[in-house]
């Protein structure tokens, strides 16, 4: 059974340093390209300036998402030696302990906003939100079903507004419903799947678990997955959008965010053994080459590349 980086047994890699940085989980900060999403829509992605202002927000986010992660490992130690994957992270087995552990987790939150005060005044107070919204997160409000869900949408959201904040770029109103609306998704999916397969020990592995059901879940999912795909749709075709990169021909890429939103359907179904849906379509063929290809659309489009 395949196994993500954070879940390798500690003879893989029982060095404190090699589970300090497995702690970090640094796989997972793909999840923080959305801080750069306001300077791709607004078309200064090759605006040098731009660019080293919204990769200084990405590192802040960085930064402070593995001293979430450290924190978040600390709260469910316990919960973790009873699951048969994630038994084998570095706290849950004794690779870190939980002084090193803490240790790191402030490091990580001094460091991180201190790139962002340096950055802009608004970032810092967008990442202490954040770092806010994390803390309560990871130490009452993940038991609460939905809430839980709705609090990850909640941080996606923020990443795309800091972005914003620390280019000086307004971010639309159609950017943050379509973030919260795939981050919506994207949640339920991995609830869906860690409920079929953690079955009667979910609530063992996860409280919330408890408060879920596969039929709500699959409702949901099917909500907010064509609710995404609407709300991009919308998007694509709404006249501000079609005047500003002065061409009509971004809708055509809504073929590919359904084709993404189907396949990571399928993963959420068909992986059963797997930690997580979200990690697994990372590294997915079909999905990332749907991803790639909408990137690489996208780009031609907006910034109207011509061949050379």
């Amino acid at each position: 059974m395949p196994r993500t980086p954070s879940d390798r047994p500690p003879s893989e890699s029982s060095s404190l340093g090699g589970g300090l940085l497995r702690t970090m989980r640094p796989h997972q900060w793909v999840k923080n390209v959305f801080v750069l999403a306001p300077l791709f829509f607004a078309k200064d992605l090759f605006a040098p300036a731009v660019v080293a202002k919204g990769f200084g927000a990405f590192a802040t986010f960085c930064l402070l998402a593995g001293a979430v992660y450290a924190v978040n490992d600390l709260a469910d130690a316990e919960a973790d030696r009873r699951h048969p994957l994630k038994r084998h992270r570095p706290i849950a087995s004794g690779v870190v302990p939980a002084t090193a552990a803490r240790a790191l987790a402030v490091a990580l939150v001094a460091l991180g906003l201190g790139v962002a005060l340096w950055l802009s005044p608004w970032l810092l107070a967008v990442a202490l939100v954040y770092f806010a919204v994390n803390l309560a997160y990871s130490f009452k409000l993940k038991q609460f079903p939905y809430l839980d869900v709705m609090l990850i949408a909640v941080g996606f959201v923020l990443r795309v507004v800091a972005g914003g904040v620390a280019t000086g770029i307004r971010v639309s109103g159609y950017l943050l419903a379509c973030t919260a609306l795939l981050a919506l998704f994207l949640a339920f999916g991995k609830r869906r799947h860690e409920l079929a397969a953690s079955a009667a020990r979910a609530s063992e592995q996860r409280a919330a678990l408890s408060g879920y059901g596969s039929g709500g879940l699959d409702a949901a999912l099917a909500a907010t997955g064509l609710a995404t795909i609407g709300t991009y749709l919308a998007y694509t075709l709404d006249p501000r959008t079609r005047a500003f990169f002065g061409s009509d021909r971004l809708w055509l890429t809504v073929v590919l965010v359904m084709l993404a939103v189907l396949r990571f359907l399928h993963l959420v179904r068909s992986r059963p053994h797997a930690e997580s849906p979200t990690q697994e379509m990372l590294k997915d063929g079909p999905f990332v080459a749907a991803v790639l290809v909408w990137v690489g659309v996208v780009i031609w489009i907006v910034y109207n590349l011509k061949p050379g």
